[in-house]
């Protein structure tokens, strides 16, 4: 078959884009794809955007994108790029709309056969203690001043409430709180559109799920994660809902005129940017830092909920279920960091756009309990298939800026996804193989259909094979909640 984009093979797994495939291009792009996935990147032209991302001014090392790369806002979903912090740009396009989109897993001390006899109750108690759907109300309700905290704390905050534990923190990526977030930079609009979301799961992609894994591949890690072939977990996935949308969208106004001030050039308005060191970088950054407190905040007020229903579905204390935290990572945002380029150590601002933080073992910024085998990576399918937990390397840290994928990726649209399924029947065919899925509307559910998705064992095969992460564990779902 013909390329898309002049790439060029490096390995089966890494294409190279040459920077001189497009006008404007200050280094290469790198995909990370099987021969079969080339065909669908091609349709969806997400190799372009690659391309468009290496023009960013500063960018350090290559535009890079992972096997579930596919179209997105300026940026695409897969995507990671690093900027210089002294001489680079920040650009909302590399984070996205929904700021810290991140998904955290809880392990039990239950297997599928306890479950499999109360799985409808406990779905049930699930779906009515974490309100979904667009526009969710949560059961926390903040006030201007406690928003100002959640914005500053992040899911210390929720802790601090009594809606979990320290242990809980120390098995969020980076505490689950970012020191660079200014809650003064947060317009007033995007405060009022989460002080009563905090505790909501949303509508589109977000979920949760009941899983069992059914597979271990690295026994050694799994021990180190407290994990187990037939151990039950849960997951969460959702973002910073309202609050985030309207700080991207913020900044976006401020990032195009910023274009214009700074002589910027791009070739796609949708990557407008500022110098990170200029007052609308800056500003973006406490922003969007302070949107991701509040994701981490809410997946923490959650996860308070998911204990407290598992506990009355089961008819017993949630600390008999021993839900505890496995990790929580981030997919969606931008960190200032330490990396080696060319040989030397130099701080960067890393954006990973549907991209997870994959460090290796020995990485001080690994949480201590897992500092000898490396951090969890926390790679959500659909709800269909599975699920995985991948553990960093070192060649992550080497070639991606310690990054790797964060999901399946789509291959089919929602209004496509929506004309070829109906939700009803996606329900019915999920049943028949075990799978309980409740949703809040019956749309929902078809544009999350599992067709709609690449194979998550695909796409985690490649960045296996490639070395920039390792297969740990497989989860196959029971029960799923869907917005």
């Amino acid at each position: 078959m013909s390329l898309p984009g002049n790439l060029r093979p490096l390995d089966r797994y890494r294409w190279l884009l040459p920077r001189e495939a497009a006008a404007g291009m200050r280094t290469d792009g790198l995909i990370y794809a099987s021969q079969d996935m080339l065909a669908d990147i091609a349709a969806d032209r997400a190799h372009e955007q690659v391309a468009n991302v290496a023009c960013l001014p500063g960018i350090v090392g290559r535009s890079m994108a992972m096997p579930d790369i596919h179209w997105g806002y300026g940026f695409p979903i897969g995507g990671v790029a690093a900027t210089d912090v002294t001489r680079g740009v920040i650009s909302p396009g590399g984070v996205g709309y929904d700021i810290n989109c991140g998904v955290r897993v809880l392990r039990t001390n239950l297997d599928e056969t306890a479950v499999r006899g109360r799985l409808e109750p406990l779905v049930a108690k699930l779906f009515a203690a974490v309100p979904a759907g667009v526009g969710g109300k949560g059961g926390v309700e903040l006030t201007p001043a406690t928003m100002e905290e959640v914005l500053r704390d992040g899911a210390a905050w929720a802790v601090a409430q009594g809606l979990g534990t320290r242990d809980d923190l120390a098995a969020c990526e980076d505490g689950g709180r970012i020191s660079a977030a200014r809650p003064a930079a947060v317009s007033n609009k995007a405060t009022t559109r989460g002080l009563r979301q905090l505790g909501t799961l949303g509508s589109g992609n977000h979920f949760l799920e009941v899983a069992v894994i059914d597979e271990v591949y690295d026994e050694r890690v799994a021990a180190a994660f407290g994990i187990s072939r037939g151990m039950v977990t849960i997951s969460i996935h959702v973002g910073s809902r309202g609050l985030g949308h309207q700080v991207c969208t913020d900044s976006l106004e401020d990032m195009v005129k910023a274009v214009k001030r700074y002589g910027i050039t791009l070739p796609d308005r949708q990557l407008a940017c500022a110098p990170l060191e200029s007052p609308e970088g800056q500003k973006y950054l406490g922003a969007m830092s302070a949107a991701a407190n509040y994701a981490w905040a809410n997946r923490q007020v959650i996860t308070a909920n998911v204990r407290r229903a598992a506990g009355e579905a089961f008819g017993v204390e949630p600390a008999a279920l021993d839900l505890s935290l496995v990790y929580d990572v981030a997919h969606n945002i931008a960190k200032i960091e330490q990396h080696t380029v060319d040989g030397r150590q130099i701080e960067v601002c890393v954006h990973r756009k549907g991209a997870t933080r994959a460090f290796p073992a020995g990485h001080p910024d690994v949480p201590v309990r897992y500092r000898e085998v490396g951090q969890p990576v926390l790679v959500p399918g659909d709800m269909g298939r599975y699920s995985f937990i991948l553990v960093g390397t070192d060649r992550a840290m080497a070639e991606t800026f310690g990054s790797t994928c964060h999901g399946a990726g789509r291959v089919m649209s929602r209004t496509a996804a929506k004309k070829q399924a109906h939700g009803a029947d996606v329900q019915r065919q999920l049943a028949a193989k075990g799978i309980l899925v409740r949703g809040h509307s019956q749309a929902g559910l078809a544009e999350e259909a599992p067709d709609a998705y690449k194979d998550v064992q695909e796409v985690v095969r490649v960045v296996h094979e490639a070395g920039i992460s390792r297969r740990v564990c497989r989860m196959r779902p029971l029960g799923v909640i869907k917005g």
